[in-house]
């Protein structure tokens, strides 16, 4: 996955892709997409870090600090 800190997030609140994917009103394999064509629309980076507590730099970039909202 091209986005650690997004599965990191994910798998912390114990979310599967599935219900991320739902979560987020689309399918587990567009979710997919998104993360491994790193072609995620911006109202679903809003949502995840809502959602996650976290900033939308956390959430696409490749290292683990975590920055709260």
């Amino acid at each position: 996955m091209r986005y650690p800190n997004i599965e990191a997030e994910r798998a912390r609140k114990g979310m599967s892709a599935e219900v991320l994917a739902t979560t987020l009103g689309v399918t587990r394999k567009t979710f997919y997409n998104w993360c491994n064509c790193g072609n995620i629309p911006q109202s679903a980076l809003v949502k995840m870090s809502e959602l996650f507590d976290c900033s939308i730099d956390y959430l696409l970039a490749n290292h683990e600090e975590r920055v709260a909202n």
